[in-house]
């Protein structure tokens, strides 16, 4: 049972995670999420656990229930600007700027973070797995992420994004061999290294 607060003090509580980080292809996708007291939802857990359709599911009730969410986005280009774990901060920040709500605190999936208008902020590894505020924020940025990327495939359908949606899976490889790249490529993400693996 995933817990519901971090601390004990009623504090409004953020949740944020990010998607896409390991992918070859496509912006790095987060979201913020301020869950109310009375949320409940058994099927709640880290969204690489849930299947897709659950997932949508999820995402249409926390999206109708939460007291604020947000997602926000980093590029592919301010991804080779600034590397993927700063994009991935950066997107966490930008997804906290547009809540409606102000949070008091805010809990990080993973162990990395840098502070958001001196709010306080914990980081919890494997937190999508351990806070339902961080479970229901890892559903939105997969989510959103995903549907970004079945757009991308209609212009782009020989990189096979409806299936990968951007991850480094042998097929993309091939198809990146063949094709190139695009502008939803990562050109500085150790695309080489990438690229000598399993093609």
């Amino acid at each position: 049972m995933l817990q519901k607060y971090f601390s004990s003090d009623n504090k409004l509580e953020a949740g944020c995670d990010e998607a896409g980080r390991g992918c070859l292809a496509g912006p790095v996708f987060a979201a913020a999420v301020i869950l109310p007291a009375h949320f409940e939802n058994e099927l709640l857990n880290d969204s690489k656990k849930l299947s897709a359709k659950t997932r949508k599911m999820l995402r249409q009730i926390i999206e109708t229930e939460a007291l604020s969410w947000a997602v926000g986005v980093c590029s592919p280009l301010e991804i080779d600007e600034i590397n993927i774990l700063n994009a991935s901060i950066l997107s966490m920040h930008r997804a906290l700027a547009q809540l409606s709500n102000k949070p008091d605190f805010i809990l990080v999936d993973g162990n990395r973070f840098k502070a958001f208008e001196k709010i306080s902020h914990q980081c919890i590894v494997k937190g999508d797995e351990k806070m339902m505020s961080i479970a229901a924020a890892s559903i939105l940025a997969k989510t959103h992420r995903d549907e970004y990327m079945e757009k991308a495939h209609q212009t782009h359908p020989q990189y096979f994004w409806l299936q990968n949606k951007g991850y480094p899976t042998p097929q993309h490889k091939r198809a990146i061999a063949q094709f190139g790249t695009t502008d939803f490529h990562r050109l500085t993400f150790n695309m080489t290294e990438q690229l000598k693996l399993e093609i």
